[in-house]
Formats: C-alpha cells, structure tokens, sequence
C-alpha cells in the first residue's frame, strides 16, 4: 500500500487535488484554442477518455477571449496555460476559467504578476507554478539544474504567499528522467503544495511511455504526486490512457478494463501467443472491470498463472488448457481459443 505525501487541498473546478483526493489525470489539447468547434471537439473526445482536467494554450488575446465560450461547451475543469504576457491572464481568469499555469520566470514584471495573483485570488481560482528545466537559464551540471529549479519554485512560493495567495500546485519538469526525479523528490520534503507531475517534452509514445512511467510511476511509488500529465508527441487521448494505465500498474486506481496478464513468451511457446492476447484485449467487453485474465504461451509458468486468476489459457502444441477459477476446464484447439475465451468470460458474472 502506497502512503501518500500530505498535501493541502486545491479545488480546481471541482476537481480536488491534494490531501487524499484520487490522483487526476490530465492532458492537453493539440487543436489552435481559438479554433473553438475543433478544440471542444477534441475535449468531448478526452472526457469519453476519461480525462479529469484539460489545459489549452493561449499565445494571444483572441485566443483568451475564446476560453469562456470553450468552457460552457464542456464538463471538465478548463485550465489556461499562459506564457509572457500578463494581460492574457487577466483575460483568462475574467472568461471563467478553473485554473491557470504560468511560469513566474517568462513574467518580469514584479507588479504585472501581482495583478495576476490579485485577479486569481479575488476569483478563486488556483494557480500552477510551472516550471520547465529548459527556462532554467546559466546553469551547468545536473544537480545546479535540479537545485536552482527547486530554489526558483520556492522563491515564486514565497512571493504569492506574502500576498496571501496560498491556491497553488507545482511542477518541476525535466526532459530527463533523473533531473524530474530528483526535483520532485527535493521539493516534496519543502512544502505542502500540491504537485503536478510530468516528464516534459518526452518525445513519441513509444519513448514517452518508457520515461513517463519510470519519472511519474517512481514519483507515485513513493507517495509523491497529486495530478499528472504524459507527455506525448502524439494524440491527447493517447496521453490519457498512459496516465490511467500507471495508476493501474500501481494500485492507485480502480481497474477500468479487465487485467490481462500473458506471457512475454519464448522458444518454448507453440502457440501464436502474440495474436491471440491482441484480439482478446480488442474484443474484451467494458462490463467485465473486476476480472483477471491469464492467456500463457506454455507449460512452464502457464498453469500456475491461469489458476491464480478469474479465468485463463496455459498453451501447449497447437492448443490450450481453459483454467476458470483454478480448475481445469478442457482444453481449446488454437484455432478456437480467442472465441472460445470470449464466450467464457460473457458468462462469468460482471
């Protein structure tokens, strides 16, 4: 069992981050915001995904004033990430949004930012300090990176708390997996914010994935994290299901599918294992979230894992031994065993 880091509390449109809140997942919209049929488009597509929050960029003024019209054409909290300019804030708090992120670095101007602090404050509405080690300017080897980020985050801290702004979630993103850690792990043990996790700029999912579960998976491991987003050069929707499927692998999220587990496989294995697990997780039913199913290539660990779970398939030549609740049951011609094991697990009660 996971012990999560104590945080206060933040509600960001309703969506409560921190204490003992479920971890939300997050992403971001790849449409131009101000495209806004396109961008609301995009966002329905991320709540059947099951997204929690959802963060659009906003580069310019007529960008800002679209933000209100997105926001009453969706059903989850609407954040506005703005860089530089602090009229775009302005903008954006006025349009209604539920949180802004900004990262106090791109924002020189003392006073220009405490009007920010003022409007969000006077709102209610919380505020993400983000900041990215690529604005982290002068710095040499790895640990004045992973320091100075710290240093920087805190000081920000300090500057919103003597205005009496304490609505605040943090982030302290790397595109290295050790920097991130390294950043979260230190910031965790300074304050009680709560934290934003993520490996920015993480590359193509099938990178980003690697680096993403080992950054944001190893943070959560050790109770630190109250919000995350994967980064993917790639599909939103995409971004969400590696946020849910590292919630899953360590227990901190109720199942949303039926746990597969099969076989890596190896020369032992004569069956075509790697076909068959594919159409049974594409044909699985959404109804059956509570069953565990083993489909294993041979005899070695094969039995063993089909008896332990809900129902599963240790392989032999050509064929498979159907173990439903750790009794043998027949056994299955390869050709039948996709269907066969479908049509088993439709009986079993959901």
């Amino acid at each position: 069992m996971i012990k999560r880091r104590n945080t206060r509390t933040v509600n960001v449109g309703g969506v409560l981050m921190g204490g003992n809140s479920p971890i939300s997942v997050q992403t971001m919209t790849k449409t131009h915001t101000e495209d806004i049929d396109a961008t609301v488009k995009q966002i329905k597509a991320l709540e059947a995904a099951g997204c929690n929050i959802v963060r659009v960029a906003v580069p310019t003024i007529v960008t800002a004033k679209c933000l209100g019209a997105i926001k009453r054409q969706i059903n989850i909290p609407l954040v506005a990430d703005i860089h530089f300019g602090h009229h775009l804030a302005l903008e954006a708090i006025s349009q209604g949004v539920d949180k802004i992120r900004i990262n106090p670095g791109n924002m020189k101007d003392r006073k220009k930012l405490e009007e920010i602090i003022k409007a969000a404050k006077d709102k209610g509405i919380p505020i993400r300090i983000g900041v990215n080690s690529g604005s982290i300017r002068d710095v040499g080897i790895h640990d004045e990176l992973t320091a100075l980020m710290v240093r920087t985050v805190l000081q920000y801290c300090e500057h919103f708390e003597s205005l009496g702004f304490r609505d605040i979630v943090l982030s302290l993103k790397a595109s290295d997996v050790p920097s991130t850690l390294e950043a979260y792990r230190s910031i965790a043990t300074q304050c009680d914010y709560p934290l934003h996790l993520g490996v920015t700029a993480a590359g193509p999912p099938s990178l980003a994935t690697i680096k993403s579960a080992i950054g944001i998976g190893g943070l959560l491991s050790e109770g630190i994290g109250d919000t995350l987003r994967v980064s993917y050069t790639g599909a939103s929707e995409l971004e969400v299901e590696a946020g849910f499927d590292i919630l899953e692998a360590l227990g901190l999220y109720k199942r949303r599918r039926a746990d597969l587990i099969s076989c890596p496989t190896c020369g032992r294995c004569e069956i075509d294992l790697v076909k068959i697990v594919e159409q049974v997780r594409h044909r699985l039913p959404n109804d059956k979230k509570h069953l565990q199913i083993a489909i294993m290539g041979c005899i070695v660990n094969g039995p063993g894992e089909a008896r332990e779970v809900d129902i599963g398939i240790a392989g032999g030549k050509g064929f498979g031994f159907l173990f439903k609740k750790g009794e043998k049951v027949r056994k299955i011609p390869e050709d039948r065993m996709v269907d066969e094991l479908l049509e088993e697990i439709s009986l079993m009660k959901s």
